[in-house]
């Protein structure tokens, strides 16, 4: 397994990197159930922490959110590098 991984600017990309998923490829969305996709589209533009990276260099990111009867739902998904931008850490409060 591979230790990094790079984003669409060339940035490097570690476990614990927060990237913004820039777009899912329909290529994937077609191989998931309608549910499923539309979860994964949820996840374009968000900014989540990188938790693993696969021996292909792919980043893996993960979503848990709550739904309305109180089920909570995750998603994973695997990112390339035209899929991801490095931005600054969320929690970050150096203003």
């Amino acid at each position: 397994m591979d230790d990094e991984a790079k984003d669409i600017n060339g940035e490097p990309v570690r476990v614990g990197t927060w990237v913004r998923v820039l777009t899912i490829s329909d290529s994937v969305l077609s191989q998931l159930s309608e549910t499923e996709a539309e979860a994964a589209r949820a996840m374009e533009g968000d900014i989540l922490e990188v938790q693993e990276i696969d021996e292909w260099g792919g980043a893996w990111v993960e979503k848990s959110w709550q739904e309305a009867d109180g089920t909570v739902v995750s998603h994973a998904l695997g990112l390339g590098p035209e899929q991801m931008e490095v931005v600054e850490d969320p929690d970050n409060d150096n203003d």
